[in-house]
């Protein structure tokens, strides 16, 4: 009898696996993984979707915090084998097994729909660049997620305050702490890695139903309508900020040099304000759903024009 195989993921993290997976004499399985973006993190959720009679029945996991990455070769494909001589030779020179344990030893539920999503919280402060997944003894986990459960942290120390870097970016320890609405897409999705795939990879809306029957623009060519959605972020860092990008990729689309082809939810007009919150006024605010908080404006309402940039770079300056 063999264990079924899935492709370990971390949602959109970059994944370096080692498993000893196979009928176990002694011992339990575990893998070494390699977190996309060092960071803290506060939860897992341990999914065994559709292992529903040779899941896990326990899990555990291990934290470290390495200055240098492994040099891990995955060899090929492995499956169906256990880690090689070498692999496993690797592995014993980070001595993992004594890496801190973020979860104890805990029961997991079967791969049914109703049950198949194990969460756990973490209580830990510590910076995080690797994981130790421990199955007890053996069998399958379909996904390990934490992308909603952790926040990126760079080691700031290295960073000049004359270098320009992209404070808000998810990588950098970027946040979105609250928004008006996310009916289609999340903000956070803004931050993450790269430009977007697609429109489900960005921040979209629900059209607002409070809209004129009849729309009209200011002199700028502005939309005049009530209200508006807003989301808010903190910044991975204190900084002076120089330039920003907000980028419409796949909300616009130029079909040829005469008309174009507008696609998605896509906003008129962006405007950007900053403030700079202490603990307590962040924790405030957060209660008050923003209600409070003193706001500067950074980028007056600017009309979101063909191209997918309205200003140069997201970059800004430690400070």
């Amino acid at each position: 009898m063999g264990d079924e195989k899935e492709e370990n993921t971390c949602h959109n993290h970059i994944i370096h696996s080692l498993f000893s997976d196979q009928l176990l004499l002694e011992g339990h399985d575990w893998c070494i993984i390699q977190l996309g973006v060092p960071g803290l993190i506060y939860g897992f959720n341990v999914d065994t979707s559709f292992f529903t009679g040779n899941h896990s029945p326990f899990v555990s996991i291990q934290a470290g915090c390495l200055d240098k990455l492994p040099t891990f070769t995955l060899e090929g494909d492995r499956t169906g084998m256990a880690a090689s001589d070498s692999q496993l030779a690797a592995v014993a020179k980070l001595g993992s097994e004594a890496w801190p344990e973020l979860v104890c030893v805990s029961e997991l539920k079967p791969g049914y729909s109703d049950c198949c999503h194990n969460y756990f919280k973490v209580n830990s402060t510590n910076r995080v660049t690797h994981l130790r997944l421990n199955m007890h003894p053996d069998g399958g986990i379909a996904r390990l997620l934490w992308v909603r459960y952790g926040v990126g942290q760079r080691d700031w120390s290295s960073v000049s305050t004359h270098q320009d870097i992209d404070l808000v970016a998810l990588t950098n320890g970027g946040v979105c702490l609250g928004y008006s609405d996310a009916h289609f897409g999340h903000p956070r999705n803004m931050i993450g890695f790269g430009r977007a795939v697609n429109m489900a990879d960005g921040w979209e809306t629900a059209r607002r139903l409070d809209r004129p029957k009849h729309l009209k623009v200011d002199k700028r060519g502005i939309l005049q309508v009530p209200g508006w959605e807003w989301a808010v972020f903190r910044l991975g860092h204190p900084g002076v900020i120089g330039s920003i990008e907000v980028d419409t990729n796949h909300f616009k689309e130029q079909e040829n040099n005469s008309s174009a082809v507008f696609t998605g939810n896509f906003p008129d007009s962006c405007r950007i304000e900053v403030c700079s919150l202490t603990i307590e006024e962040e924790a405030e605010c957060i209660r008050t759903k923003w209600a409070s908080g003193k706001w500067e404006v950074l980028l007056p309402p600017q009309k979101v024009r063909l191209s997918v940039l309205i200003t140069d770079i997201c970059t800004a300056r430690p400070s």
